[in-house]
């Protein structure tokens, strides 16, 4: 299947936020009083380099400065992950100095959009040149609003399952492939349990992003975190979501941890949900043989998910010059090419997959190449309730949490969630509708 952008149908509900005031002052194509004060010649880069990426993200930059003699770059660590990154860039907001270029995830990217607080890009693109059109458009499509878009690709991913295939031969399961269903899942963790005595399936806890990964758990049980702006975690399918995993929680098929890509790589545990962007590090540290997985379904069952590129909006019309030649750089082909082999995350044009020494790369690397096959057909837009509520991801990790870690009731749990939601949207979302 091919991924519907999830902003089209955010179209049909806030058509009338065409009043947004800019958050950091500022216009989008003229100078004002308003801005940020810059070095126009320095461009400056907040990242929390995605997959451990901060080396590459120099290589990055030497190769923009080698072909770009008058400008610099400062790449500066703005966070240890996305949230950290979004808080830092929220107090400069404020009345800081603005970067040039951010760092915007999935969760975060919409409501800076929303607020005005970064810069529609299409006006810019064609002011200066820049050919988008080789952009997945998926990827692409996944930062539109209102007809424009408010970022680029850049580190983005599926979550996939990652299976240690000594641990399944020793189970005489399948080492080709994972487990189908849910309900496969469960008949495979027994065994493995039974023959290796570690948990089947370790995944990030709820400060980690297991709200992103449970999501295509509850898509594939019938639930979801919301239809549009409308919560949806008291519906019976949710529920039975969230009890599916806190039942595998309890009989030791799932363990929640807090470093779990360590644990897989070092054979602690037969199986990992992380993300496409773990990749790259596993295949260097990982102790033991390991392929790469869809999500068990019934499908579509994984969350696309990762970062983009963003231009904050108070900075001057040179500063945004500069920052989409960088980020038009920095995530052109043989750029992506380079960062998604290093890293795991998908190449976010559409012909690098037509360059021989990606296809050569993909057909070596197989693990490489799921991610990209699924993202076709597997994966579906996320919910608004993680992605679009403010603090959607955090509030929702928390809550799983409370039903594993804590083993507290679902049904009880999910309902304050319920309600938490529905005033956030009704105070942070609907006074902008």
């Amino acid at each position: 299947m091919k991924l519907s952008r999830p902003i089209a149908l955010t179209l049909a509900t806030v058509t009338a936020a065409a009043t947004l005031t800019a958050c950091a002052g500022g216009s989008t194509n003229t100078a004002g009083s308003g801005e940020s004060a810059g070095d126009e010649t320095t461009i400056t880069f907040w990242s929390n380099h995605p997959g451990k990426s901060r080396d590459l993200e120099l290589e990055l930059i030497s190769r923009f400065e080698e072909q770009n003699p008058e400008l610099k770059v400062e790449l500066v660590d703005a966070g240890a992950n996305y949230e950290e990154l979004a808080q830092k860039f929220n107090a400069a907001l404020a009345g800081g100095d603005l970067p040039d270029v951010i760092v915007a995830s999935d969760v975060t990217w919409f409501n800076f959009a929303l607020n005005g607080a970064t810069t529609p890009l299409d006006e810019l693109w064609d002011k200066y040149n820049i050919d988008t059109s080789t952009y997945v458009d998926t990827l692409k499509g996944d930062y539109k609003y209102k007809d424009k878009h408010y970022g680029v690709p850049y580190s983005r991913s599926t979550n996939l399952m990652y299976l240690n295939t000594d641990d399944l031969a020793a189970a005489g399961l399948p080492t080709d492939r994972g487990p189908e269903t849910w309900e496969e899942f469960d008949e495979w963790a027994v065994k493995l349990k039974e023959e290796t005595g570690k948990p089947a399936l370790t995944i990030p806890d709820g400060s980690n992003y297991l709200d992103w990964y449970f999501e295509g758990m509850n898509w594939a049980h019938g639930g979801s975190y919301s239809n549009e702006w409308e919560p949806n975690f008291t519906s019976p399918e949710t529920i039975k979501a969230g009890e599916f995993l806190q039942d595998q929680v309890r009989k030791g098929h799932i363990e929640i941890s807090t470093d779990p890509t360590v644990a897989f790589g070092n054979g602690n545990a037969s199986g990992l949900l992380q993300s496409t962007g773990s990749l790259g590090g596993l295949t260097e540290s990982a102790t033991i043989p390991f392929i790469t997985t869809y999500l068990p379904g019934p499908g579509p069952s994984a969350a696309t998910g990762g970062a983009g590129l963003a231009v904050p909006n108070g900075i001057s019309d040179k500063r945004k010059e500069n920052a989409v030649k960088f980020i038009d750089f920095i995530t052109n082909t043989e750029n992506t090419i380079f960062f998604s082999q290093k890293t795991g995350y998908m190449p976010v044009r559409k012909d690098a997959l037509e360059n021989p020494a990606e296809r050569a790369f993909l057909d070596e690397n197989p693990n490489a190449e799921t991610a990209i096959k699924q993202l076709n057909e597997n994966t579906k837009p996320q919910d608004y309730a993680r992605v679009f509520v403010p603090g959607g991801g955090q509030r929702i990790g928390a809550a799983l949490d409370r039903i594993t870690v804590g083993d507290e009731d679902v049904a009880t749990v999910f309902a304050e969630l319920q309600k938490e939601t529905e005033d956030v949207i009704k105070r942070d979302i609907e006074p902008k509708l």
